[in-house]
């Protein structure tokens, strides 16, 4: 019996002691997976102590949601596969499917240097005769720093300066720390410039872009940019001292790198057409979108990419970590903004997915939650 299923089965007997525990959520054909979820939501509840937990799984196709704790403190009942909630920097791996999308079609090459789309009449930076191309913006290798510098915003919308002069005076400063493709920096920058990149060589808004190529044909109707302010199914995001924090409006700067509201459920959806992996439909797509392009070996520095399990290689956004102890190879993304935290991993080969999210910004419930979710995927995987 593993270690995840140990811990499991003994706060089953906490868990039936309160109504308040008990989670909402899908029913699946799969009970096995609605046990396993429960429980498993209900264990990290308990653990990390946080005002709500959503979190759900794929599994062969059947899905599962469960539900813990309080959407707000105006909504005192249980999120659910439909609560909405800001999924931060998952947004990245959204915008390496547009570039895959992109990549299928011809549109753009991986190789084709950002100067080639982003049309913003700015030299961009090289460094020892290394220039940034797509691909290094979307592998974390582009050599640029985390975030732009820029003056500070007001509290109730921490956004407001992250323009594109603000973009444009960052690119004219030289900033980058290495040559582009000889190490890996987690870079929101990067991705922002990806995001800008993509709609101008598509000729549109990246909003109308990944409206097109990957939320439209999935049906991910609840993951979008912006939201009716009235809103009563948001999650509410917390800060590290348990105070609410304002749902501010996503800039059109960081389209790329952490924009995006979704649910439960549109997570699952898309995370059930990555495992569709011999469908004819999106094969190409799919196919880029799923290869590892960088490997750690060799690449100096690495930074920022370690939090939610080791980065043995880098996708089109996902970190990639290699089959080891009893785990399979899983393809993962971490996301935080706004007093959520949140965690979607998938092993293409096994079909199995997982998603949590937890909202309050608690580093130790952030580094658990993906700890037991990678262990999950390794016990529900087949052997």
């Amino acid at each position: 019996m593993t270690s995840v299923f140990r811990k499991v089965l003994a706060c089953a007997m906490v868990l039936a002691l309160g109504a308040t525990l008990m989670p909402s959520g899908a029913q699946a054909k799969d009970k096995l997976l609605d046990e396993v979820i429960e429980f498993t939501g209900g264990l990290l509840f308990l653990e990390t102590k946080v005002p709500g937990l959503v979190i759900g799984a794929v599994r062969n196709g059947e899905t599962s949601v469960a539900g813990f704790g309080r959407v707000s403190e105006r909504e005192d009942r249980k999120p659910d596969g439909k609560t909405l909630l800001r999924i931060g920097s998952i947004t990245k791996v959204f915008t390496g499917a547009v570039l895959a999308s992109l990549v299928a079609d011809g549109t753009v090459k991986f190789t084709d240097p950002l100067q080639k789309y982003l049309n913003w009449g700015v030299e961009i930076p090289s460094k020892d005769g290394k220039h940034i191309r797509l691909i290094d913006l979307v592998t974390q290798t582009s050599g640029l720093p985390r975030e732009i510098e820029r003056p500070p915003s007001p509290p109730d919308n921490p956004f407001q300066t992250i323009t594109k002069e603000a973009f444009i005076a960052n690119l004219r400063s030289d900033p980058l720390l290495f040559p582009p493709g000889t190490g890996a920096l987690y870079s929101n920058f990067a991705f922002d410039l990806l995001a800008q990149a993509l709609g101008n060589a598509a000729r549109k808004s990246y909003a109308d872009l990944l409206s097109e190529r990957v939320l439209q044909p999935l049906g991910l109707r609840d993951t979008v940019f912006a939201h009716d302010a009235q809103q009563k199914n948001l999650m509410q995001g917390h800060d590290f001292d348990g105070k609410p924090l304002a749902d501010a409006p996503t800039s059109p700067m960081i389209v790329g790198s952490g924009g995006l509201y979704s649910t439960a459920d549109d997570i699952l959806r898309w995370i059930t057409w990555h495992l569709d992996r011999f469908s004819t439909a999106d094969a190409e797509t799919r196919l880029l979108d799923h290869a590892a392009y960088v490997y750690r070996n060799g690449l100096s520095p690495v930074f920022g990419l370690d939090e939610s399990g080791r980065m043995d290689a880098m996708g089109l956004g996902w970190v990639i970590m290699m089959p080891k102890n009893g785990q399979p190879l899983i393809l993962q993304k971490a996301g935080g903004l706004q007093g959520v935290f949140c965690y979607m991993a998938f092993a293409p080969a096994h079909g199995i997915g997982v998603f949590v999210a937890i909202n309050q910004f608690n580093l130790g419930a952030a580094l658990k939650m993906a700890e037991v979710m990678n262990s999950l995927i390794g016990d529900l995987a087949p052997r």
